[in-house]
């Protein structure tokens, strides 16, 4: 299935700032992946994650590998 952005449901992160700077939105996609965008500009281009790789990149966050 071939997803467009108005498909998905987005929400925008709560650590983004208030002036609107720094904003990310997040959207599930079928089958458990997540699609990921700049609030910005949301008809731009989005990036699309399968679950395996959101689960492996959400392990890394709690696991301090970004920091």
């Amino acid at each position: 299935m071939d997803l467009t952005q108005s498909d998905l449901t987005w929400r925008k992160s709560t650590r983004s700032s208030a002036q609107g700077q720094n904003c990310v939105e997040v959207a599930k996609s079928p089958g458990g992946g997540r699609a990921v965008r700049d609030s910005k500009n949301p008809t731009g281009p989005m990036l699309r994650f399968t679950a395996a790789e959101w689960a492996a990149f959400i392990g890394g966050i709690k696991d301090g590998e970004f920091d």
